[in-house]
């Protein structure tokens, strides 16, 4: 066995060469159309007078898009706008051709509303955070 590896907190140029050599791996191990697909996409919804009240923050990844964060001004959740934001992330993964999306919720936030929107429940964690479950969300495309 080796030695007590020296473990320490990373600091900003650690972790972004740590990161750089684990997409440099997996670049080796996906098809090469694939290799270099990555792309944030992130859409805002303004109201008239150009105030952000809502958006959602993705990711394109090889073949799928991650959501990492939709949100909507509290006083206008339940009139339609984050499915709106759905409908057109999901546009734009069919039209990068994607094969599918994923995302995360929380008990306390949506996971009732990914289901309306045709999201499956693929894993939850529960007492995550205490109190509540973690969900994690599917959304095939083809």
């Amino acid at each position: 066995m080796a030695n007590e590896p020296n473990i320490s907190y990373g600091n900003e140029e650690e972790s972004s060469y740590i990161r750089k050599r684990l997409i440099a791996f997996n670049a080796e191990h996906v098809p090469e159309n694939l290799s270099s697909r990555y792309e944030e996409i992130n859409l805002t919804i303004k109201d008239d007078s150009g105030r952000v009240i809502g958006g959602l923050l993705s990711t394109l990844c090889w073949n799928w898009i991650e959501v990492e964060i939709l949100w909507i001004e509290e006083s206008l959740r339940g009139l339609g706008y984050g499915t709106h934001l759905l409908n057109q992330i999901e546009l734009i993964a069919k039209e990068k051709e994607c094969t599918f999306i994923k995302l995360n919720t929380f008990s306390f936030q949506a996971p009732e509303f990914y289901l309306k929107n045709g999201y499956d429940e693929v894993a939850v964690f529960k007492e995550a955070p205490t109190g509540s479950n973690h969900y994690y969300f599917k959304k095939d495309l083809f």
